[in-house]
């Protein structure tokens, strides 16, 4: 996981949470609020979010939002990254 996450990415006080899947939903690791349970939810929302563009160039980037924080979800080739992040 350490090659996936770098250490920096988790030094943010605001970030409490990152996952990696592939394209089957597969998590390729996680630390902090993003578990196992939510690698398959991730992965089908980045790739639906990809079929709303004809460009295949373009990668959108999914964000849920609340008032406790975000998590910003987006497909990188045929790795999705999720960031949990808390609202400042």
């Amino acid at each position: 996981t350490a090659a996936v996450f770098p250490p920096r990415s988790m030094k943010s006080p605001a970030v409490v949470g990152v996952l990696c899947t592939d394209s089957q939903g597969l998590n390729l690791g996680c630390r902090g609020t993003l578990s196992d349970e939510h690698a398959g939810v991730i992965s089908v929302l980045a790739q639906q979010a990809a079929k709303l563009t004809s460009d295949p160039t373009d990668t959108p980037v999914v964000c849920l939002e609340s008032d406790s924080g975000n998590i910003m979800i987006q497909k990188h080739d045929s790795i999705t990254v999720a960031v949990h992040k808390l609202a400042s």
